[in-house]
C-alpha cells in the first residue's frame, strides 16, 4: 500500500501559520490520513489483544474481606464492670478512631512477617533470595501490588487481595483478617501483663502489711485487750461495785487492769480503724486483679465480620475490553499528533525550501 506523505492539501500550510484552524481543515487532515491512523490503530488493538490474553498476561482473582472493628479495649471493663460505668459497648461498632487503628495494626510490620511466613509468600510470589539481589523489596513490592487496606464510606474495614490463584486470594484475604484479631490481642496484652504483675505485687504488699496489723491487733489481745469500748464499760462497772460493797482488794486489781486497758486503748482504736481502711483497700485491689487476670487470660474478638472472602469466579484483571479501548485511544492520539508533527515539520520545510 502506498501514501502520499507529500500531499500540497496539509492541515498547517506554510504560508498559512498565523491562518486559525477550523472543522474543515481538522476533517481534511483525517481524512487525508485515514489508512495510516486505521492500521495502526487496527494493529495495536490486534497487539492489546494478544497481550491481554490468558496465553501472555495472566489473569488475577479479587478476594475481598470486610468487617467493622470494635470499640473494647479492656475485656474486663467490657463485661465485668457495672453498665452505668462502661464508657463503651463491647457490642458496638467501631468508629473513625478505630477504624484508622485498625489500619495501622493491619499495615504493621509484625501482621505482614506473619502474613508472608503463614502463607510462604516469597515462594507463592516466585522471590528466591538466593538469585533475587534484594528479594525483601521484591516481596514488598509484590504485597504493595496484591494487597490493598482500605477504609469504607461506612467506616468498616475492606481488604482485598488479588492473585492468580482464586482459592489462594480468598485464603490470604481471610487470613490477614485472622491475623488483624491475634495481633491486636498480643499489643493489648504487652500491656495487661504488666498491668497484672504491678496490680499483683501491690496486693501481695498490701496482704503483707494488713497482716502485720492483724498481727499487733492480736498481740494486744493476748495482753487481755479484745474489745476497748465494751471492756471499758465493763470495768467501770465492775469498780462501782466494788467500791460500793466495800471490797478494796477487788477495786485494786479492777483499777489495774483499767490502767492496762487505757495504756494500750489508744494503739488498738488505731489498729482498728487501720485495719479497715487497708481491709477497703485491699478489696479494691482484689477487685481490680480479678480484671487484670481477665484481660490477660481470656480473649475477645476486635472484629466483626460482615462479609468474608470467598473463592472469587470471575477475573477482576487484566479487564480485556478495557484494555483493548484505551490501547486504541492512545495509539489514536499518538499516531494523530505523530502525523501532525510530521506535516508541521517535515513537508512545510520540504515546500519552503523548494
Amino acid at each position: 500500500m502506498k501514501f502520499n506523505l507529500g500531499s500540497t492539501d496539509n492541515l498547517i500550510q506554510a504560508e498559512d501559520v498565523q491562518k486559525p484552524i477550523n472543522l474543515a481543515d481538522v476533517v481534511n487532515f483525517f481524512w487525508r490520513w485515514r489508512k495510516v491512523i486505521f492500521i495502526v490503530c487496527i494493529a495495536a488493538g490486534l497487539l492489546s489483544v494478544l497481550i491481554s490474553s490468558p496465553l501472555i498476561t495472566k489473569p488475577k482473582y479479587k478476594a475481598t474481606h470486610i468487617f467493622y472493628p470494635t470499640t473494647n479495649n479492656s475485656i474486663s471493663n467490657a463485661l465485668l464492670t457495672e453498665l452505668s460505668q462502661r464508657q463503651k459497648d463491647p457490642l458496638e461498632f467501631g468508629e473513625e478512631e478505630e477504624a484508622e487503628k485498625a489500619l495501622q495494626v493491619l499495615q504493621s510490620g509484625e501482621l505482614q512477617g506473619r502474613l508472608v511466613r503463614n502463607f510462604n509468600l516469597l515462594k507463592h510470589y516466585g522471590i528466591d533470595p538466593k538469585t533475587e539481589a534484594h528479594p525483601q523489596t521484591a516481596l514488598e513490592y509484590k504485597i504493595e501490588e496484591n494487597i490493598n487496606f482500605s477504609r469504607t464510606r461506612y467506616l468498616s474495614i475492606k481488604i482485598e487481595v488479588l492473585d492468580e490463584d482464586p482459592q489462594m486470594a480468598a485464603n490470604i484475604a481471610n487470613g490477614i483478617a485472622a491475623l488483624y484479631d491475634t495481633v491486636k490481642t498480643e499489643i493489648q496484652k504487652q500491656v495487661a501483663d504488666p498491668a497484672l504483675a504491678i496490680v499483683e505485687r501491690a496486693l501481695k504488699e498490701k496482704q503483707n502489711k494488713l497482716q502485720g496489723l492483724k498481727d499487733q491487733l492480736r498481740g494486744l489481745g493476748e495482753k487481755g485487750i479484745t474489745n476497748y469500748e465494751e471492756q471499758s464499760r465493763a470495768l467501770a462497772e465492775e469498780i462501782y461495785k466494788a467500791q460500793a460493797t466495800g471490797q478494796l482488794g477487788r477495786v485494786k486489781d479492777l483499777l489495774e487492769q483499767q490502767n492496762t486497758l487505757i495504756s494500750h486503748g489508744g494503739d488498738f482504736i488505731a489498729l482498728n480503724e487501720l485495719i479497715q481502711q487497708e481491709a477497703v483497700k485491699e478489696s479494691d485491689l482484689i477487685a481490680q486483679y480479678e480484671k487484670r487476670l481477665v484481660d490477660v487470660k481470656e480473649n475477645l474478638s476486635h472484629k466483626f465480620t460482615v462479609s468474608a472472602a470467598s473463592k472469587p469466579e470471575i477475573k477482576a484483571w487484566p479487564k480485556r475490553t478495557l484494555v483493548v479501548l484505551m490501547t486504541l485511544l492512545t495509539t489514536f492520539a499518538s499516531i494523530s499528533v505523530l502525523l501532525l508533527l510530521y506535516e508541521v515539520l517535515y513537508l512545510n520545510r520540504k515546500k519552503s525550501v523548494a
